[in-house]
């Protein structure tokens, strides 16, 4: 923890101001409250102060406050997306609080209909992954949201195509269609950095996005209020919430190679104190590749009960079947990606995965008072997966690959607890923002071993290789024999239980200085026992220990920032954070298992939005060392090693905007730079080299036009870009050339084209997708290549209720 005991020094050198040179004696203050027509709070409302140049916005509870404001009359004015503009007079005596409260003609569902679909600035809404109703602008660390109406606009399915609006996150591998691996800021995104309404979830199965209302990212570390999460970002997907009205949506989507997907949404009261929603929807679809398909089915049904007007318990849950095709693409021949075509499919024929994915939260909100809020969750998750399939298509010089397959049955038990209490007090005139919580997760993970369905032998570098039969990658008539279309028989032998616990507890201040200056410090403890697996042999029932002993990791993450406002538009912001990352698996060099990786982050940057928050721009910059950088070891692929430092440079850029009634568009920039800087003498990989996996550039930008009134009223036209630059397949250089090398992969952009119409409560949507019928590739490692989709059209047709 370099420099922390510096910033923290700092932090507290700044505490001790006198609070004489905060106040200012004589200047008045304008508090007051927006609130709906049906007498809810209205949060996220701007409040213009015209004549003195101050601004405020109204917090969750709909409430403001301007302070230091000279004696004298004044006009205050309120305006957001979607209400109509309110002017008040109001007169403000020196050393008094004046008193203005608003009504808008909008409900609370109407006016949550609106913050959720517009692409409005990104600096001003809380985000649930902060725990805490902190605005990004206060927060110094890049947050990024994608709310329902990007989701709906571009007819998103899955959580890679809403991802690809975050600039700084990458899709680095689709390991044979089952499994997409994200890479932020040179990190990959394992499922202990996807959430679902803030509780860790699987990404298994490929999670549903069309249904949900939004996903949030908070890019680089996210380690204090979570631990055990690496230093790229943390993604969390937000299921939609009941309402207190009647209303719903039916739609139907049709697209290219046999998409169908029926979707109903239904939402309403119960009672004056509990309302439901249900969501449920199924897709059959085919695909570009030969003999590919999937079938899935999702349903999310959540009820809010308002216990009093100080507490609600929101309980919600979901269940996914999702049955699809494993398909590890065209596969390399000599390290090289073979020069099959897009849709050519060399697993096979009977290959299959199966998941179901079920969960169940509960979530309690208490208000103690105006300052202190409770709120406690539990959740718990069932992931089952079922999977054969041939595996690890690559080929020597020649064509020849001696297609091994790979018979597994998992089942993932997690369980997750936390409760956080945050509240605001002042110490004189500082403000403090604190939040403090404690979390828990346990999970249980079952791994069955079946019998080897691999029966024949070869000798390949040296080393004895089992195999199921050989076939020849450039010649896709040699898939067409007999083993291929009969599914192997298969005996369950051992199941192998693998326990995991983890608990922590934080602290975490928002100080506020002045209205300028601002410091957010915080420090997590976390614990994690990794205890020996348990593996039990079905034929006579007994148990024994697995050879990798038990795993105790401990560390405190810290994390301090500083934030400077010099208008309210604008903050600019310097942070350091710190995070261990758990690494698994054995240690080739010990034989012990691994230790922990430490990873140091520093970050600043800007961020700012004009024109009454109409426009935003948002500026980072990062770096990244990790001093214990942990990987798959090149000399033995079942255990991990050590490999040396690494360190990763970056720059972010994201826009968004609602520059005109109707017009919404979002777009971003960002460069990465993730290489080893020192590595093993021999066996490591060459300093320098761009770590596989990770994107140097990458770009996204959409534009929408909804016509709100002539003849044209009702007319949506959209259109959408997005840039994957160059990045490395196949494996890291090693200094002896023992690893099988790279594949480089040039970079692409795909062109997205939408338009539609809306009468009344029908509308219909209609996209082609990758309209250049672009051709390129995600590689994973030396075997998985995936081509991106060709040239597509999907569009949906909804009524609304």
């Amino acid at each position: 923890m370099p420099n922390i005991y510096k910033w923290i020094s700092l932090a507290a050198l700044i505490l001790c101001f006198p609070s004489s040179l905060l106040y200012a004696q004589n200047s008045g203050r304008i508090t007051g409250t927006v609130k709906t027509s049906d007498g809810k709070p209205a949060p996220y409302v701007n409040i213009g102060l015209k004549g003195a140049g101050k601004s405020a916005i109204t917090d969750e509870e709909g409430s403001f406050s301007i302070k230091n404001i000279k004696p004298g009359n004044y006009t205050i004015k309120i305006s957001a997306i979607g209400i109509a503009t309110q002017e008040k007079t109001v007169t403000v005596n020196e050393g008094q609080t004046s008193t203005l409260d608003f009504s808008i003609s909008q409900s609370s569902s109407q006016l949550d209909e609106v913050a959720i679909n517009g692409y409005k600035t990104p600096n001003q809404k809380p985000v649930n992954l902060g725990k805490i109703a902190i605005a990004p602008k206060d927060l110094p660390q890049s947050v990024q949201i994608i709310g329902t109406q990007v989701i709906q606009d571009q007819q998103i399915n899955r959580l890679g195509d809403v991802l690809k609006n975050v600039n700084g996150i990458a899709l680095g591998a689709n390991r044979g269609s089952v499994g997409e691996n994200f890479y932020s800021r040179g990190y990959s995104l394992g499922s202990n950095n996807v959430f679902k309404n803030g509780a860790r979830t699987t990404i298994g199965g490929m999670p549903e996005a069309s249904t949900l209302e939004s996903v949030e990212v908070l890019k680089g570390s996210a380690a204090l209020l979570y631990g055990g999460v690496s230093g790229g970002a943390v993604v969390n997907m937000v299921t939609k919430k009941p309402k207190f009205e009647y209303g719903g949506e039916a739609s139907m989507r049709i697209g290219s190679y046999d998409l169908y997907k029926p979707t109903l949404d239904l939402y309403g009261p119960i009672s004056k104190k509990i309302a439901f929603r249900v969501i449920g929807t199924y897709e059959k679809a085919g695909s570009y590749r030969d003999h590919v398909d999937s079938k899935r089915f999702y349903v999310n049904p959540s009820l809010l009960y308002k216990i009093s007007d100080k507490t609600e318990l929101l309980v919600q849950g979901d269940y996914l079947k999702s049955d699809f095709t494993p398909d590890f693409g065209i596969g390399t021949v000599g390290n090289t990606i073979s020069p099959l075509g897009r849709n050519v499919f060399i697993n096979t024929d009977w290959a299959y995965n199966k998941t179901n994915t079920s969960t169940a939260q509960i979530n309690l909100d208490h208000k103690f008072n105006d300052n202190w809020k409770l709120n406690a969750v539990a959740s718990m998750q069932a992931y089952t997966r079922n999977y054969f399939s041939s595996e690890r298509p690559f080929a020597d010089a020649a064509g020849v690959w001696y297609r091994a397959l790979t018979r597994t049955n998992i089942k993932e038990y997690t369980y997750n607890e936390q409760i956080n209490l945050n509240g605001n007090f002042s110490t004189g005139a500082i403000k403090h923002t604190l939040l403090v919580g404690i979390d828990a997760d346990q999970s249980y993970t079952t791994t069955g071993a079946f019998s080897n369905p691999n029966t024949k032998t070869i000798k390949l570098n040296g080393v004895d290789t089992k195999y199921y039969d050989q076939v020849n990658i450039l010649d896709p008539l040699s898939f067409n024999q007999p083993t291929n279309f009969n599914t192997p028989l298969t005996t369950l032998l051992t199941n192998t239980r693998a326990p995991i616990f983890r608990m922590g507890g934080f602290v975490q201040d928002l100080v506020t200085v002045t209205e300028q200056f601002k410091v957010l410090a915080g420090i997590r403890w976390t614990y994690q026992k990794t205890p020996a697996t348990t593996i039990n042999t079905l034929a006579d029932g007994s148990e024994a220990k697995g050879t990798v002993a038990d795993k105790t990791d401990k560390a405190f993450s810290p994390k301090v920032g500083l934030i400077y406002q010099p208008l309210k538009s604008t903050s600019l912001y310097a942070s350091y954070t710190n995070n261990f990352t758990i690494n698994t698996g054995i240690d080739i060099a010990t034989s012990a298992p691994m230790g922990p990786s430490i990873i140091d982050q520093y970050e600043a940057g800007v961020k700012n939005d004009f024109l009454d928050g109409k426009f935003s721009v948002n500026l980072t910059y990062y770096k990244i060392k990790n001093n214990k950088f942990a990987q798959t070891a090149l000399a033995d692929a079942t255990k991990k090693e050590f490999s040396g430092k690494t360190e990763s440079d970056g720059l972010e850029i994201d826009l968004s905007g609602t520059l005109v009634e109707g017009l919404n568009f979002l777009a971003g920039y960002s460069y990465n730079y993730m290489r080893y800087t020192s590595t093993l003498p021999v066996t490591g990989v060459v300093e320098g080299e761009r770590l596989v996996g990770t994107t140097k550039n990458t770009a996204n930008g959409t534009l929408f036009y909804t016509f709100g009134e002539g003849c044209l009223k009702g007319l949506k036209l959209g259109a959408s870009a997005f840039y994957t630059g160059d990045r490395n397949g196949g494996r890291n250089t090693t200094k002896n050339n023992s690893s099988s090398g790279i594949i480089p992969l040039k970079g692409f952009t795909t062109l997205d084209f939408s338009a539609g119409y809306s009468w009344k409560k029908i509308s219909l949507l209609g996209k082609i997708s990758n309209i250049t019928n672009v051709l390129n590739y995600y590689v994973h490692e030396n075997y998985s290549v995936n081509p991106i989709p060709p040239r597509q059209f999907v569009t949906t047709l909804a009524y609304k209720f």
